[in-house]
């Protein structure tokens, strides 16, 4: 027999992440609108998953109020040099002290540990060396964590992304 509700209110009855899988999903269709790489890398999953993360973490959207796309705050959160990293590990203290959000913040944690603990080898852009002289095909590279590069990504799929402002899909 199915539960009579499934938003995890009340005790034993079905647990159903539904903030952190409307962030994903949101995540998801502007990395995709954008265009930027095939969905099946491990670079656009970087991308997702900062992006996700954004959106569950913004005022509002852990609440349930985050249904109306907020891009200007997103672009806000996940441009250069703004302390997003600082922003995520504050936001999540504050949500696990807080308790509650059912099983959202265990997937919102597992995605956070995932972009800091995985590296992934990417253009060194601090570099001064031209690359003619570098040796490498496409440049300096170095290994950093994943989330250094779904930021930008990100950052970049929110620019690209242009709302339909007739509402005709």
């Amino acid at each position: 027999m199915r539960p009579e509700s499934t938003n995890g209110t009340s005790g034993g009855e079905l647990l159903v992440p539904m903030d952190w899988m409307y962030a994903e999903y949101i995540a998801d269709e502007l990395l995709r609108t954008g265009d930027l790489m095939p969905p099946t890398t491990i670079e656009y999953r970087a991308g997702r998953d900062a992006l996700a993360l954004t959106v569950f973490l913004s005022d509002g959207a852990v609440t349930g109020a985050g249904s109306v796309l907020r891009l200007d705050e997103w672009l806000s959160l996940t441009a250069y040099d703004t302390g997003w990293r600082e922003w995520v590990c504050a936001r999540l203290g504050e949500l696990t002290a807080g308790g509650g959000h059912g099983p959202d913040l265990p997937l919102a944690r597992a995605a956070w540990q995932w972009l800091e603990d995985t590296e992934l080898l990417a253009a060194d852009l601090d570099a001064v060396t031209p690359v003619a002289l570098s040796g490498q095909e496409g440049g300096p590279q170095i290994w950093t964590p994943a989330w250094q590069l779904g930021l930008p990504l990100g950052h970049l799929a929110i620019h690209l992304f242009q709302p339909d402002p007739f509402g005709c899909g």
